[in-house]
């Protein structure tokens, strides 16, 4: 029976990327861009229709990602139960990617506020203007803080997943273990 879980690590590794590399993209492209659009309500709206396009992308990334996270831990189960490390890890990458769901839940539900009062304007896609309701405004805000906590949180996605690859190196990972064991 083969050991090799490429198909799920793939999986796992590109829904990762995609799903950091977008969200660092939108917020430094997407809203970027936006923000340099003369009229503004066209920040705002230009902003809602970019991120509107990315979503399903992002949605598809994030089904990838977690289909691998599955499979790899299926994969790997037997190791998780006897390795603490590996155990650690696994509970970290859950812990990460629920809490990088939830962030981009969150940043959905504001961001879908912004695209509905649009026609309102704002200084940027997250920075309000003098014309912007308290609820455009809240949003804006709290858009802002998702669109940084979110890059972190999947950056950590990756950073685990290469622990966890590490952690399960060839030769050179049952020498290390076999030394540790003799000490």
């Amino acid at each position: 029976m083969s050991e090799r879980n490429t198909v799920v690590r793939a999986l796992h590794d590109l829904g990762a990327a995609a799903w950091f590399g977008g969200s660092l993209m939108g917020a430094v492209g997407v809203n970027g861009a936006a923000a340099a659009a003369k009229d503004p309500q066209e920040r705002t709206r230009l902003s809602s229709i970019g991120w509107a396009r990315w979503t399903p992308w992002q949605v598809a990334a994030i089904v990838a990602h977690t289909i691998g996270g599955i499979g790899v831990l299926v994969g790997n189960r037997r190791r998780v139960a006897v390795q603490s490390e590996a155990r650690s890890a696994s509970i970290a990458k859950i812990v990460v990617t629920a809490a990088a769901m939830g962030v981009t839940a969150w940043a959905g539900l504001q961001g879908s506020t912004v695209a509905r009062r649009s026609q309102e304007g704002a200084q940027g896609a997250t920075e309000p203007g003098s014309g912007s309701s308290d609820e455009l405004a809240s949003a804006q805000r709290q858009l802002k803080a998702a669109q940084w906590l979110l890059p972190v949180l999947t950056g950590a996605l990756v950073v685990i997943g290469t622990i966890h690859g590490e952690q399960q190196r060839g030769p050179a990972g049952v020498l290390d273990m076999a030394r540790r064991r003799r000490r």
